[in-house]
């Protein structure tokens, strides 16, 4: 009996000697298909290669392609555990051709790939077509000898296949196996075909045919194939199994979680082991393709699978967390077929004991509400929707864990209730928002959130992806288009796109469609809706089309270099200056990063080169930069620093990065840093290349601000720095290491010369200064001996040095002292120690200013200075000194 690994490897092989590339599974986040929630197909992949958007190297494929049923139009949840045949997680068997072969060989290839490879009876097999097509009729025919009989016509859309509504389609032909009259069940068509006698297990498509918007087709240039088998159906199959779950992987993974929770995996209980086999596979794969548990979007759907699967393991009476406990047997049937499983089995270990954990808490609780709320009601009532928004809102029920719940008691919740209850919620945070004084257009995103939901952000993993436009904003109002030249904002249902947040700005880049084409210059968020600010470049964009968008990769590269250089400046501040540092608020931009943070005083020297030097230490060590999602209250217990001006909600994005502490706080092995952070960051430490500061000055009291560099603007910071003493070490004629201490001993001499000059300035002033002749003679003014003097080449602080030599050489006296500043006056007067109870030099500058357009003046009554803005006034400011002299 063949294993499902044996049979994924089979039919890999079978095509690769028939010339298929090989092609690994896509993730499960489509990039290429903003219809789609999850890749729930193998041809999703390859959508852009049947429509010839896309080249590769080769023009048929196979793959084995997980998928995931859990969300949206594709939502096989509700079903999963109480049948044989329903999963959230799958895999889809596929082969491709894009252009190359057809009808007549993808035919022969399944028949033969059925009936040789795999060994099934030939007679039990038969076939469904669309029934206009003969090609495919006469093929079976002829190839694989079937009877009219067993090629059974249909003449609906279960048998002709559509990208959409308008684009590829073409027929398609099934094949089901007969597993004989002793099973209930009629052919496909037939009153009975929902029997399970005859079940389907593989899926051919013929792309032959474009769809236009009247409804009329034409023939494609390029006839493509696309064809889809479930392994686990054909493997229990060949098996002989009649239940998927019968099978030996999915069989594996329940006696695990027997063995986990103690529970007879064929018991009573054997639905919750299906539920939690299934539900182990579809979260641990999201999780490893980047999907983490939130409460909106992807991450949304992902935690109701968790939960749904962790309320099963309850019923078992598990106590504490089962499922991470299940990640290894998985990761033992599957991880050769898809190592990403293996490379994350930590992160989802991790994720799955986290979020049981703190589910855990809250499930009891919500269970018993449940329950009291069941006991006062008629056996017959359905549970009131204001109950189930309760459960919900309080204690992370989704709508369908209650129901659920409710199924396995025979009753029902009241939907009407419940979506009125979310409704009045809704329109409380949009009351809020307007309250908060937020800009005033804001209700056009609350409406547009309401109407197709917050924006699936996928930017943490990809800078490239494709989103459907759900609308087109122009002066605060949704418009249908906009042609080029138009200014708008446009909002999508997924982005790579990062919205301004926690003090990095949003992402620039690209926005092209069939019929346009945008350039977007910036990204924020309102109510969970990212808005694109756009100029229109190309044609028109128009709402409800499909946009291929591409995030500006050097900028954004640029912008996680800061980012994370902030993360690692902020913990080397802690260490260097103490754990009183706290960050106040920070810029990542493109070409610098600016952080503000708590410290009383400038950073020394010392100090600066410490720090820049932590931090360097941490790039050069390279380590990975890990992210997980947790409570805010686990994030700080774990050491976590929040991040100033950030508003946390039930969760929050942990980024941590730096390993064995190389700053000698703590012990080897310790995280370095550790952050709640929604940002982008690089993936290892040496992405960020180089860190240097540009310094640090006062942002406000008690705040400290710091810009720096990273990358390549770093480098060019310090060559351009290097270039610099290179030149200086030319001009100074000396070695570039000389260059400090030759300007140092400039510097003296500098001051030396200066002083010389000082000393010479001031014997040329007491000579009578330049072109004055001989030296300055005292007049008899009153009785008093005045000396008054207009001086040039003197500067205004020379003056007082120049009033002690002249007041020391009169012994008694008073002396002016005018100096001519380019134009403006600088005045000092002085009395000898007799005469300051007779003239004070305070009044003669307040007697003098006023001639020279000054003001005021001050000083002591032996020595006093004042200015004027014009030097021309000099003698009429001596008059009205000698004026004051006479009336003393």
């Amino acid at each position: 009996m063949p294993t499902l690994n044996e049979i994924r490897s089979t039919f890999l092989s079978f095509f690769e000697r028939n010339d298929h590339a090989v092609v690994e599974s896509s993730p499960l986040v489509p990039r290429n298909d903003p219809t789609l929630m999850f890749t729930n197909s193998g041809m999703v992949q390859f959508k852009n290669l049947f429509t010839g958007i896309e080249q590769r190297s080769y023009s048929r494929a196979a793959t084995s392609q997980k998928c995931v049923r859990a969300g949206g139009k594709h939502n096989d949840l509700d079903n999963v555990g109480y049948t044989a045949r329903h999963h959230t997680f799958f895999e889809m068997l596929g082969n491709f051709s894009f252009g190359d072969y057809f009808k007549e060989q993808a035919i022969p290839y399944a028949w033969d790939l059925l009936t040789k490879e795999f060994g099934l009876d030939p007679d039990k097999l038969l076939v469904t077509i669309y029934h206009t097509d003969d090609e495919a009729a006469n093929i079976w025919k002829k190839y694989a000898g079937l009877s009219d009989d067993r090629i059974i016509r249909i003449a609906t859309d279960d048998n002709f296949w559509s990208m959409g509504a308008t684009g590829p389609c073409g027929p398609c032909t099934e094949i089901f196996y007969d597993h004989g009259p002793e099973i209930w069940g009629g052919p496909p068509g037939s009153p009975e075909e929902d029997g399970d006698r005859f079940i389907e297990i593989w899926n051919l498509v013929f792309m032959q045919n474009e769809r236009f918007e009247d409804g009329t087709q034409c023939d494609l240039e390029m006839q493509s194939i696309d064809t889809g088998m479930g392994l686990e159906r054909i493997g229990a199959l060949l098996q002989g199994k009649h239940d998927n779950y019968d099978t030996d992987l999915m069989r594996n993974l329940i006696e695990a979680s027997a063995n986990a929770t103690s529970a007879d995996p064929d018991g009573p209980g054997n639905v919750h082991h299906r539920v939690i086999a299934d539900h182990l596979r579809s979260t641990s794969f999201l999780i490893a393709d980047g999907v983490m548990p939130s409460n909106e979007g992807r991450g949304y759907v992902l935690r109701r699978i968790m939960r749904r699967a962790m309320r099963h393991a309850h019923l078992l009476g598990a106590k504490d967390p089962v499922m991470h406990r299940l990640v290894p047997a998985l990761v033992a049937q599957m991880g050769q077929a898809f190592p990403e499983l293996g490379r994350a089995q930590s992160l989802v270990e991790e994720t799955l004991k986290l979020e049981e954990t703190r589910f855990k808490q809250t499930l009891e609780r919500g269970l018993r509400l449940l329950d009291e709320e069941l006991g006062e009601l008629p056996k017959d009532v359905a549970l009131p929707g204001e109950t189930a928004f309760k459960l919900y809102d309080t204690y992370g029920f989704p709508l369908d864990l209650t129901q659920d719940a409710l199924r396995e008691k025979g009753r029902e919740v009241e939907v009407a209730g419940f979506d009125a209850a979310m409704a009045e919620q809704k329109a409380k945070a949009r009351a809020a928002w307007s309250g908060s004084g937020e800009a005033a257009d804001a209700g056009v995103w609350f409406d547009i959130a309401d109407a197709h939901g917050a924006t699936d952000f996928l930017g943490y993993d990809t800078e490239t992806a494709e989103g459907q436009i759900t609308a087109v904003v122009q002066e605060a109002g949704e418009v249908g288009s906009a042609k080029a030249g138009a200014q708008v904002q446009i909002v999508l249902n997924q982005t790579p796109f990062y919205a301004e947040a926690g003090g990095q700005v949003g992402d620039s880049g690209t926005l092209r469609t069939a019929s346009g084409a945008a350039r977007i210059t910036d990204t924020r968020k309102v109510a969970g809706v990212f808005i694109h600010f756009a100029e229109v470049t190309e044609g028109e964009i128009v709402r409800g089309e499909a946009a291929q968008l591409e995030v500006d990769h050097a900028r954004r590269t640029a912008i996680r270099a800061n980012h994370s250089a902030t993360h690692l400046l902020h913990e080397a501040l802690r260490n260097v200056l103490g754990d009183h540092v706290a960050q106040r608020g920070s810029l990542n931009a493109q070409d610098r990063l600016r952080f503000d943070f708590s410290h009383t005083k400038p950073l020394s020297p010392d100090e600066v080169s410490r720090v820049e030097e932590e931090v360097n230490a941490y790039i050069r060590q390279n380590a990975p930069v890990e992210t997980r999602i947790m409570t805010p209250d686990e994030a700080r217990d774990l050491g976590a620093q929040a991040l100033f001006g950030e508003k946390y909600g039930d969760e929050v994005r942990v980024v941590s990065m730096g390993r064995d502490d190389t700053s000698g706080k703590g012990q080897d092995g310790h995280t370095y840093s550790i952050e709640l952070c929604g940002g982008t960051h690089v993936r290892q430490t040496g992405d960020i290349g180089l860190f240097v500061m540009l310094g640090d000055a006062a942002s406000s009291a008690g705040v400290r601000r710091i810009e720096a560099l990273t990358g390549a603007d770093a480098f060019r910071y310090l060559s351009g720095q290097d270039h610099r003493v290179g030149a200086l070490a030319l001009e100074l004629k000396t070695q570039p290491d000389d260059v400090l201490s030759r300007v140092r001993g400039l510097l003296e001499e500098r001051k030396a010369l200066g002083n010389e000059i000082a000393q010479l300035r001031r014997e040329l002033a007491m000579s009578g200064g330049a072109g004055q002749g001989g030296g300055p003679e005292a007049r008899d003014v009153a009785g008093v001996a005045f000396l008054a003097q207009v001086l040039t080449g003197v500067s205004g602080k020379d003056l007082p040095a120049l009033i002690d030599e002249h007041k020391s050489r009169l012994g008694s006296g008073v002396v002016l002292l005018i100096a001519d500043t380019g134009g403006k006056a600088a005045v000092a007067a002085g009395v000898t120690e007799d005469l300051t109870g007779r003239v004070s030099a305070v009044d003669m500058v307040r007697a003098a200013v006023p001639a020279l357009g000054g003001k005021g003046g001050g000083g002591r009554p032996d020595m006093a200075q004042g200015g004027g803005a014009d030097v021309t006034g000099a003698e009429a400011a001596i008059k009205n000194v000698e004026k004051l002299i006479e009336g003393a």
